[in-house]
């Protein structure tokens, strides 16, 4: 899927470019999860909107590929806290924001004007 790591012999968990698109999924992500917390909804500026979806339907991604994303980021998040901070609750919060945020993207998933 990711166009940088198929010619890449760094080891995925050291890819400085895989490390970056992970990091930038994790903040939006977190934006998310703070405006649902805030203002019960998501809201994501159209422009970045429009930006997301455009390179999201470039380079095909397809809804597995976001399920296997959120997988990712919810085990990441699991193993960051400690044992007994992670919860069914938490883990259905994180769920929430990021399910929101990919809807949002899934929505501008069109070719670029």
């Amino acid at each position: 899927m990711f166009s940088f790591l198929r010619d890449s012999d760094v080891p995925l968990e050291k890819n400085p470019k895989l490390k970056t698109h992970a990091m930038s999924v994790f903040v939006m992500t977190c934006e998310a999860a703070a405006q649902l917390r805030k203002a019960g909804k998501v809201t994501v500026r159209e422009t970045t909107l429009k930006r997301l979806g455009s390179s999201h339907f470039k380079y095909g991604v397809a809804d597995s590929h976001f399920e296997v994303t959120r997988f990712a980021l919810l085990e990441t998040i699991k193993e960051a806290l400690p044992a007994d901070m992670w919860s069914l609750e938490m883990k259905n919060a994180w769920s929430e924001a990021y399910n929101q945020l990919v809807a949002a993207i899934k929505q501008e998933m069109k070719p670029a004007a």
